[in-house]
């Protein structure tokens, strides 16, 4: 939810479309039922996903000190 409501502060999702999405997510039991979300709604979040860079921060190796990030 942390990204859906940064969607919505950087103006990337409107407040109608943060709601509606958010409303979908609470009441999915599993991933699957989030990916049962209606296309229009997925098509918001790809769109705001592709601003924000979240692919490329998913496909990114881990920096080389990030076990001493965990150990602290």
């Amino acid at each position: 939810m942390k990204t859906i409501d940064e969607m919505l502060n950087l103006d990337l999702l409107t407040r109608e479309q943060h709601s509606e999405i958010s409303a979908w997510i609470a009441k999915s039991a599993s991933p699957e039922d989030i990916l049962g979300m209606p296309s229009g709604l997925w098509q918001a979040v790809e769109r705001a996903s592709q601003v924000m860079g979240v692919n490329e921060d998913l496909l990114r190796p881990p920096a080389l000190d990030a076990g001493n990030l965990l150990a602290q």
